[in-house]
C-alpha cells in the first residue's frame, strides 16, 4: 500500500512524497526514521531507476555531507549531474561549493566560484533575468544579480585568504566593495592589508568602518567594533618600535596612481584577469544586463560602444 504524503515533523516545511517509490522511501528514512545510511541507499536506487533523479542526487549529497562522506558526495555529483536538467545545475554547483569548503578542497572551490562569476561577468547568469528564486531557511526569496555577485565575491576572497593569497583576496574584496559595501568584508580587507604589511592602508579601511561608512549588519551587538579593535591592536603590535613591521605605505607601483577612479580601474582589470576574461571583453551580441553598468563598468561601457 502506497504511503500517503506526510510532514516530516511539526516544524518542518518539507513533506515526504506520497507513494512507495525509491525516492519516497529515501525521504522517509531521512526525515522520519532518521536512518541516514538507509536513506543514502534508497537515494542511489532512486537515481538508478530514474525516480526524481535531480532531487535524489541533491538530497543524497546533503545526507552524505551530514554523515561525513564528503569525497563520495563530490564524486556522486560530478559523475551523475549530467542526468539532471539544466535548471538543477546551479543548485548542484552550490552543494559542490559547500562540499569543497567542508573538505578543505580550496583550489576546486576557487575554480568553481570563478566559473560562476565568469558567467555573471559575461551576462550568462540567471537565464537573462535580473533576479532568481532561491530558498533561505525554508523560505522562498528573490535574489538579485547584485546580491549574488556580492555573495560569490565574498566567498572567493575568503577562499583566497585560506590559501594565504592575500593580494588576490584584496582585489576581490575591493571589487565586492564597489558593488555592496559591507563592514565585515571591510574588516577582512584590512586583514589582507595587514598580512601584506600595508598597515597604513589597513588603518584607513578600519577608520572608515568606525565612521559608519560601510553597512554593518552586526553593529548592534558590537561584533564589528570588537573586530576593528582587535585588528588595530595587531597593527599597533607590529608597527611599534622594535616590532619589525614595514612602514605600511601603499605600493602604488602595484596599485596604480592615487585617484579613486584609477583604483577602481585597477581593481576592475585585476578582477577580470583573475577570472580569465579578456580586457576589454567584446562580442557583437551582448546579453549583459543593465546592472553590470554598476558591477563591471569598464567592460560594460566598452561593449556599449561597439
Amino acid at each position: 500500500m502506497a504511503m500517503a504524503a506526510q510532514p516530516a515533523s511539526p516544524t518542518s516545511p518539507h513533506k515526504i512524497p506520497a507513494g512507495d517509490g525509491p525516492y519516497a522511501r529515501a525521504k522517509h528514512f531521512q526525515l522520519v526514521e532518521k536512518d541516514l545510511d538507509a536513506s543514502i541507499a534508497w537515494f542511489w536506487k532512486a537515481i538508478s531507476t530514474g525516480d526524481k533523479v535531480d532531487s535524489a542526487l541533491k538530497d543524497m549529497a546533503v545526507v552524505m555531507k551530514q554523515r561525513g562522506y564528503l569525497t563520495e558526495a563530490i564524486d556522486a555529483i560530478r559523475s551523475l549531474r549530467h542526468l539532471c536538467p539544466k535548471q538543477s545545475q546551479e543548485s548542484l554547483d552550490n552543494i559542490l561549493l559547500d562540499l569543497y569548503k567542508a573538505s578543505g578542497r580550496t583550489k576546486e572551490e576557487i575554480e568553481l566560484l570563478k566559473q560562476k562569476l565568469r558567467k555573471i561577468y559575461l551576462g550568462e547568469a540567471f537565464h537573462g533575468k535580473t533576479t532568481k528564486r532561491a530558498r533561505s531557511h525554508g523560505r522562498k526569496i528573490h535574489v538579485s544579480i547584485k546580491q549574488e555577485t556580492s555573495r560569490l565575491l565574498g566567498n572567493l576572497a575568503w577562499a583566497y585568504m585560506q590559501q594565504r593569497n592575500f593580494m588576490a583576496a584584496e582585489v576581490v574584496y575591493r571589487k565586492a566593495h564597489m558593488i555592496d559595501p559591507d563592514a565585515n568584508r571591510a574588516c577582512n580587507l584590512a586583514l589582507c592589508l595587514i598580512e601584506e604589511t600595508r598597515f597604513a592602508d589597513a588603518e584607513l579601511v578600519l577608520a572608515d568602518v568606525l565612521a559608519g561608512r560601510y553597512q554593518a549588519r552586526d553593529q548592534q551587538d558590537g561584533k564589528i567594533v570588537r573586530k576593528v579593535e582587535e585588528l588595530l591592536a595587531r597593527i599597533m603590535a607590529q608597527t611599534w618600535p622594535g616590532g619589525g613591521g614595514a612602514d605600511g605605505r601603499r605600493r602604488r607601483d602595484e596599485v596604480g596612481s592615487g585617484s579613486e577612479s584609477d583604483d577602481d580601474d585597477w581593481v576592475e582589470n585585476q578582477m577580470l584577469a583573475l577570472l580569465d576574461v579578456a580586457v576589454p571583453y567584446r562580442k557583437k551580441s551582448s546579453r549583459r544586463l543593465p546592472v553590470f553598468e554598476e558591477i563591471s563598468p569598464v567592460v560594460y561601457k566598452e561593449q556599449m560602444a561597439c
